[in-house]
């Protein structure tokens, strides 16, 4: 493979590129041993080589390891600059959905929510409000945005990155960048490379075919260094047998040399693996400096790594920071946080990015005729905002579901309530346990970095049933075993599961441990089956009385781990068919942030998913649901019909690996590629939305300039409101081409607006690149010509449109 038949060539040759002159430099200065890699963003830069050439050894590394921060933010990470050289601290914060500090922040909805909306413009603007607000909260550097493709439908952090398609995930990854950096925030995308599990992503050891790698992972990864990217995060996994943030190949042979990339390479927090991975490419460890600290300093001493390596690598940071006018006071101001402009952006990003799977018979939207509804669910009163992991900001505020809803809805109407389940819990009674847990009087139990929660003891149950555990892990990481097997793995954040147990006495223990500065205080949980079917009770009741029940449901999607199954957690499955069953106008409202199964898909009449909404959900589900915005998003990931038929299925090698190993041998079909290729019929396919008007296409012209194709077409809005229509093209495969290639792929699409009754023609540019595939033979981009069939439509399975076009050379 590529990454191991090129890596001793590589070594052969970095000598020279490591020691090259600074253009432009005194000799002085080179006399003082300070040499830049050609490739670094301070190459050239006399005022950067001076700095490095005033820096003491200690000073330098300083730069390639985190630090403590002493006025504790409660960011990622801290470089302490170096002040008597007039060099600023630089201060890193999580950021996927918000910035992640001591302080309220702006919480966006999902990345995953900001790619369903098919919205370029829209992610430049999402890039913007997380920019301003990482700049007003006193942050230098975004550990965002995540671009890794969704491979795997369980994967924990779905929710975070884009989408299944490298195009689409290209697009918003380049957007969401030009608008981060906009505002003087350093962007850093992540994770390089193939980190599309959470499940054991420190140990597992990917093995991707080139082909694969360049084609399905990488573009993102690329456009992100296009559009400017300061910084890049590796991965915690191994790709074809090297660690991530140490694979010479991908850190310096394709970022850096094959794509020119300029910025720095961070590792992933505690990802680096040895002191030599700064020759592999690494230039920064995080969060402290096990193998870039004391250790490099060693190497540099006795002459083992040399010099030239460091001052590479403090030269990319430097390079970045004097870009963004860190260096010299030209840097934008601080601006004051705008919250009010945050929400109208979250809000705006909500309702884009939200997706109509289903409205049979047109239930949608909400009328004044609609008077008498029911809300069922826990998150319909307390809002669903965000993810766990890094993506778990704390809001300015959050109005829930019933309140923006009952608004709405007029003094005309009576909106009641049913909480159907309970996604908090109650304390788990000490006459259960033994020993009691060691809770607070506020039900709490609190937690300190430098004293874990360690709990070891037995739960009685009283009887047979479905017991469910709630463990809320704010600030830290926490596991709950029982019968010796692994329940919850938590972090930051709260998470659920249910247990089936039998009636009598099971081991139980449960640890935390704080993984920010101070002390935390966190909850264990449960809820009984007794309590679950009197929660059901009340929400069947309630549909029973009403016209309108509507149904929210939730997931826990959360870093560092993935879900057990595609099923919604708490038995809210039993849930929705019991409330569907006893009222056949069921509405339902997602709160996921990634594909589920639906087993009562049939029963009910319209399905709304919100992913996660960030802190203006709740308004923005009022506005959909009464259709004062029209939906517009199409799916970015295929939903499955059933776990049983999805591209990773069956075999423990592709997911979730066996003995550390894992092998990605569906190669390049990922996602609907898969589907398209076994003839496998999805829940609902890629690039799936409805809309509360209609759309036709017609008029297909294709045609091929310059190495590009122009698909041209018109499309009309036949309903009676105004509306967005995502219009898609996918290309299909070249006769003469004998590499893997799939069905189609899609090659473009363009967010239109029509008014009722519009008709527009559009044009759509596919651009060369979509028509090219890797060839391993050549180890380069290769274009397939012939016959190529083009496709038009609204999702990768409704594609009205067919015709075809000869590619040559």
């Amino acid at each position: 493979m590529e990454l191991n038949r090129t890596s001793a060539r590589r070594r052969l040759r970095r000598p020279l590129r490591r020691t090259a002159l600074i253009t432009g430099v005194s000799s002085a200065l080179l006399a003082g041993g300070v040499t830049v890699a050609p490739g670094a963003s301070g190459t050239g830069d006399a005022r950067v080589a001076a700095l490095i050439a005033r820096m003491t050894l200690d000073e330098k590394l300083s730069f390639v390891h985190g630090g403590t921060d002493p006025q504790a933010l409660g960011q990622a990470g801290y470089i302490p600059g170096v002040p008597r050289l007039g060099i600023p601290e630089l201060r890193l914060t999580d950021g996927p959905a918000g910035i992640r500090v001591n302080e309220h922040a702006t919480a966006m909805p999902a990345p995953v929510a900001l790619a369903s909306s098919f919205d370029d413009r829209l992610a430049r603007t999402f890039g913007e409000a997380v920019g301003h607000d990482g700049r007003a909260l006193g942050q230098d550097v975004l550990l965002s945005p995540m671009t890794n493709i969704i491979r795997v439908p369980y994967a924990g952090r779905n929710f975070e990155t884009f989408s299944e398609d490298p195009l689409l995930s290209s697009r918003m990854v380049a957007g969401e960048i030009e608008g981060i950096q906009s505002q003087g925030l350093i962007a850093t995308v992540k994770h390089y490379a193939e980190n599309n599990q959470e499940d054991n992503r420190m140990g597992v050891n990917v093995t991707v075919d080139e082909q694969t790698l360049r084609q399905i992972e990488l573009p993102a990864f690329e456009a992100a260094v296009k559009a400017g990217a300061g910084a890049v995060m590796c991965s915690y996994n191994s790709v074809n047998g090297s660690p991530g943030c140490g694979s010479d190949e991908l850190l310096n042979s394709i970022l850096k040399e094959q794509w020119g990339f300029k910025g720095w390479v961070m590792s992933d927090w505690g990802a680096t693996h040895a002191t030599t991975d700064i020759v592999n490419g690494l230039d920064q460890e995080m969060p402290t400096g096990v193998f870039l600290g004391e250790e490099l300093r060693t190497a540099i001493t006795n002459g083992t790594i040399p010099v030239s390596e460091l001052n590479d690598s403090v030269a990319r940071i430097l390079g970045q920071m004097k870009k963004f006018g860190l260096l010299d006071g030209t840097a934008r101001p601080r601006p004051a946080r705008d919250p009010e402009g945050g929400a109208k952006a979250a809000q705006k990003v909500a309702e884009s990015g939200a997706v109509l799977l289903k409205n049979t018979g047109n239930v949608l939207p909400l009328t004044g005729k609609d008077t008498s509804i029911g809300l069922i669910g826990p998150t319909a009163k307390t809002p669903k905002v965000t993810g766990g992991g890094s993506s778990n900001v704390v809001p300015d505020s959050a109005a829930s579901p019933l309140d923006t809803i009952t608004q709405r809805a007029g003094r005309h109407a009576t909106v009641r309530y049913a909480a159907g389940g309970d996604h908090t819990g109650a304390p788990i009674p000490a006459t259960v346990l033994s020993p009691a847990l060691p809770v607070d009087p506020d039900g709490t139990i609190t937690v300190t970095p430098d004293a874990a929660f360690d709990y070891s003891g037995t739960l009685t149950v009283p009887a047979d049933g479905d017991y469910s555990f709630v463990y809320d892990l704010p600030a830290a990481y926490g596991i709950l075993k029982i019968d010796g097997n692994s329940v919850i793995t938590g972090f930051l954040g709260a998470s659920s599961a249910t247990v089936r147990l039998t009636a009598g006495t099971h081991t139980f223990a449960a640890g935390a441990l704080a993984i920010q500065g101070g002390p935390t205080k966190i909850r264990l949980n449960w809820v009984t089956p007794q309590a679950a079917q009197a929660a059901r009770e009340q929400a069947v009741a309630l549909a029973r009385q009403v016209k309108t029940p509507i149904v929210f449901a939730y997931d826990d999607g959360t870093e560092g781990f993935d879900r057990k199954n595609l099923s919604l957690p708490a038995d809210q499955d039993g849930l929705i068919s019991a409330v569907a069953d006893a009222n056949p106008n069921t509405i339902v409202v997602l709160n996921t942030g990634s594909s589920i199964t639906m087993p009562w898909l049939p029963k009910v009449k319209a399905v709304l998913d919100m992913y996660y909404p960030g802190q203006n959900g709740a308004e923005a589900t009022a506005r959909l649901l009464y259709g004062d915005v029209n939906p517009s998003g199409k799916l970015s990931q295929t939903f499955p019909a059933s776990e049983s038929v999805t591209p990773v299925a069956g075999d423990p090698l592709r997911y979730p690996g066996v003995d550390n190993q894992e092998n990605y041998s569906e190669g390049v079909y990922v996602g609907y590629r898969w589907y398209d290729k076994e003839k496998a019929a999805p829940l609902f396919p890629f690039g799936h939305g409805l809309s509360y008007t209609s759309f036709a296409y017609r008029d297909l012209a294709v045609r091929q300039s310059h190495g590009e194709l122009t698909v041209s077409f018109t499309l009309k809005n036949t309903g009676t409101r105004d509306g967005d229509e995502v219009a898609q093209v996918y290309v299909g495969a070249s006769p003469r081409t004998t590499a893997p290639q799939a069905v189609r792929s899609l090659g473009g699409y363009q967010k239109v607006h029509l008014r009722a009754g519009q008709s527009k023609t559009v044009r759509i540019r596919v651009d060369a690149q979509q028509l090219k595939y890797w060839n391993t033979s050549s180890h380069g981009w290769a274009l397939g010509t012939g016959k190529r069939d083009v496709w038009v439509g609204s999702s990768s399975r409704t594609l009205p449109l067919h015709g075809s076009v000869h590619v040559t050379r």
